[in-house]
Parts: structure tokens; C-alpha cells; sequence
């Protein structure tokens, strides 16, 4: 994996560069070059090859460096950090600190982010598509004294650390779907998946995983079953480097999730309101074993989506419905 990372940054700024040089350069053959390019267009990378000029990306890429990440974080953020890791590819980011966290017991502001991954997760299990080098793909941990009722609305609070985040870099038109979805004039962004483990009224550990759309190639997006929209098409020329990116996405996190056992989701609620973008609106939700339609009257302070049926208003939780806008 450590020659592939190699190949690709070589490549990395889209110019020519000969077979000879780039074996030269890395102590390899050219033999195991064309490998590696081969499995570079296996990743969905389109690579040109032209006689007497050698091989190029048809398009550079925007490589993330842990190293500096770590330094253009905010001070207090490098405080707060307790770990981070950067992945060329992994299934995904969330399952493996899940996974890992058993035997290597984080501690709060442990970050993984990988380039991309091959089994990347949404809500309810829905599949997120994760081109390489295209997006943020972002988790972290972070252990929590208290049970998994104390953090009820956390994945909406964390939804407003991401409008900051993009608000700041210039996006406009951005908006929060109930419960996880970044939206853009009505195309999905990006999304957020919590997910917890410990017991039910002592201490548990999170995993909060972030996901951004910043240049999906052209074609990338082919498999993702509703309209989507990435940063480059926003915001143009003054789409934000990766690593900016995810060092602003990192801070955002940590404040809240720092403040949040104080605050709890009605420190935010707030602030939601503002980017809500299905407030006021007839919606259908799919349950596992129905449907309700309705008006949204917006959440309450734990972050329940409240749901004006006509005959009632309806409190429902995060993590039981799905949701859609009806045409």
C-alpha cells in the first residue's frame, strides 16, 4: 500500500510523468508501475496514457496528509486530539473504531478519516457511496460518564457543527434534514451516523461519523439512490482544500461534542431551527412497518421530530423513520 500512496502522489498534480522516471524514483520497475496504475483505475481513478510522454491523471488530486492536519488545527483542537489516523482505503471508518476500540480503548478525540471505503455507511445500513480521494470520510470517538439517553439529539447538534462549518467556507443555501442529512437546494451534501456502545445507564463511548461530498468525479455518483450535490459544484474556485476542511469539521465536532453533556440538544435547538429545511413542510416518513404523513412542526429540545398528522401532533425519535419530501 505504501508504493500505491507513492504512485499517487507522484500523479497527484494531473501532469505527465514517464514510466522510467517514476520507477527510478521509487526503486521499483516499470512492470510493477503498470500494476499499480491498473490498480489505481480499479479505484475510479481515470489515468491517461500517451507514447513518449508517460501517465497522468485526467484529473489531480487533493491527497489529505495527516501531518498537516495535525498542524493547521486549532490550538485547543491539538489539545483535545488524542489520536488520529488516515487511511488510503478501509471499509469504514465508523465500523473500524467500533471494532478496534474493544482492544484499544481510545480516549475522547480520537480521529480516523480515510481516503476511501469500500463499505461506508449511512442510516439504517444504506450504503455511502466513497470515492477515493473525493470526499470527507471522518469518525471520532468520544466516551461519554453518562448512558446513551443523555446524548438524545446529538447527531442533530453535530448536523449544526457542519452548517457552521460550510457557512463559513462561503455555502449557501445549505440546510438540515431531519434526522442526519446536509442538504443543498434539496440535494444531499453529506450525512451524520452516531452510533454508541456501553451500557444502557452507565458510561458508553460514541462514534461520530461525518461524511462530505467535495468533488465527485464525473460519474462517481451513478450508484447513490437520490440527487446529490458536492462542494466543487457550490462553491466553484473557492471550494475549500480537504484538509482545511476536515480541520474545521474536527473543531466544530470537539466543541460540541465537549459541551454537549452541559448543554444537551436544547443548547443548539436554536441554531437548528435556523437551517431547517423541512419545518412547515407535508412530509411522509417510512417506518419499519408503515407510513405517516404530515406537516413538520419542527423537534423538541431532545431533538424528536414533532409531526402534525391532523389528528395529533406526533413526537417521533431519531433512528425509526426515513424520511422524504413529498412533490
Amino acid at each position: 500500500m505504501t508504493i500505491y500512496l507513492d504512485v499517487l502522489k507522484k500523479l497527484a498534480d494531473g501532469r505527465f510523468h514517464s514510466g522510467q522516471v517514476l520507477a527510478a524514483d521509487l526503486g521499483i520497475s516499470r512492470a510493477a508501475i503498470w500494476k499499480h496504475l491498473r490498480k489505481i483505475e480499479a479505484a475510479g481513478l481515470a489515468v491517461d496514457a500517451v507514447r513518449g510522454k508517460g501517465y497522468r491523471l485526467q484529473e489531480p488530486l487533493d491527497l489529505l496528509d495527516a501531518e498537516a492536519i495535525k498542524r493547521q488545527l486549532s490550538k485547543q483542537a491539538q489539545k483535545r486530539l488524542s489520536g488520529l489516523e488516515l487511511h488510503p482505503v478501509i471499509s469504514s471508518t465508523n465500523r473500524y473504531l467500533l471494532e478496534t476500540y474493544p482492544e484499544k480503548q481510545y480516549e475522547s478525540g480520537y480521529v480516523c478519516i480515510a481516503e476511501s471505503q469500500t463499505d461506508g455507511r449511512g442510516r439504517r445500513g444504506r450504503q455511502w457511496v466513497s470515492p477515493f480521494a473525493s470526499n470527507i470520510y471522518l469518525s471520532m470517538v468520544w466516551r461519554c460518564a453518562d448512558g446513551p439517553a443523555a446524548l438524545a439529539g446529538l447527531s442533530l447538534a453535530l448536523g449544526v457543527a457542519i452548517m457552521r462549518v460550510l457557512s463559513d467556507f462561503g455555502a449557501r443555501d445549505i440546510g438540515l434534514k431531519w434526522p442526519n442529512d446536509i442538504i443543498w437546494q434539496g440535494k444531499k451534501l453529506g450525512g451524520i451516523l452516531v452510533e454508541i456502545a456501553g451500557e444502557a445507564n452507565g458510561p458508553c463511548v460514541l462514534v461520530a461519523g461525518i461524511g462530505i461530498n467535495v468533488k465527485m468525479a464525473y460519474g462517481a455518483g451513478t450508484d447513490i439512490d437520490q440527487p446529490w450535490v458536492d462542494l466543487g459544484h457550490i462553491l466553484g474556485d473557492k471550494s475549500p482544500f480537504r484538509v482545511e476542511l476536515v480541520c474545521r469539521t474536527i473543531e466544530q465536532m470537539m466543541d460540541i461534542l465537549h459541551d454537549y453533556p452541559q448543554r444537551g440538544f436544547s443548547g443548539y435547538q436554536q441554531e437548528w431551527n435556523k437551517w431547517d429545511v423541512i419545518r412547515g413542510r407535508q412530509v411522509r416518513l417510512s417506518l419499519p412497518n408503515s407510513e405517516k404523513t404530515g406537516v413538520v412542526k419542527g423537534v423538541d429540545t431532545e431533538g424528536a421530530l414533532l409531526l402534525d398528522t391532523g389528528k395529533s401532533v406526533e413526537r417521533l425519535t431519531s433512528g425509526e423513520i426515513s424520511l422524504r419530501l413529498q412533490s
